[in-house]
């Protein structure tokens, strides 16, 4: 028993880089980069999640992300939150997220994101759930999401300078997400 308490730190240890290293890599697919994919953890019987990451297009021509799926959710959607009428609306965005030719479109928490409907299981911190995104143009691509805790903004993010303080809590389990198109 004694031998088990010493292994410990370094079991954690070990386990902890393999979630820094899936937030902070990168996936390439034609011309898009999925950069910093992860999700939150979430509580035994939540119904959903959100799914936060950042897509680059470095080709000439626009795609749009078009579908998403994983195993751990009944299925999934492309959601954008806006305020409406001075409320936070969260809807579908049913003909997709398009991903503009030489921009950058962030999911994170304030904006744009992914939603897990019908969670299959809790999403546990330190682990990944994968998630199949769909592109219009460039297909399809598996991702790991890297799951952070219940209230991570993304610690492991690349900061692009925009200088925004987006750390607004809009009381949505799921996470708030917000889009920034341009260079970067």
């Amino acid at each position: 028993m004694k031998n088990l308490y010493l292994a410990l730190p370094l079991i954690a240890a070990l386990a902890a880089p393999a979630f820094a290293e899936t937030a902070d890599a990168d996936w390439q697919l034609g011309d898009l980069t999925i950069s910093a994919p992860f999700s939150r953890a979430t509580l035994p019987n939540a119904p959903v999640a959100g799914g936060f990451m950042t897509l680059t297009n470095n080709g000439a021509q626009d795609d749009r992300l078009i579908a998403a799926e994983s195993a751990a959710a009944g299925h999934m959607e492309i959601h954008e939150m806006a305020v409406v009428d001075h409320v936070m609306t969260m809807r579908e965005l049913p003909d997709g997220l398009p991903i503009p030719a030489g921009e950058t479109v962030e999911l994170r928490p304030g904006g744009l994101h992914l939603m897990f409907m019908q969670l299959q299981h809790p999403l546990v911190e330190g682990e990944t759930v994968d998630v199949t995104l769909t592109f219009e143009n460039a297909g399809q691509i598996d991702v790991p999401l890297s799951i952070g805790a219940m209230n991570t903004r993304n610690d492991h993010s690349h900061d692009h300078g925009h200088g925004h303080d987006h750390d607004h809590d809009h009381d949505h389990d799921h996470g708030d997400t917000e889009a920034h198109h341009g260079d970067h």
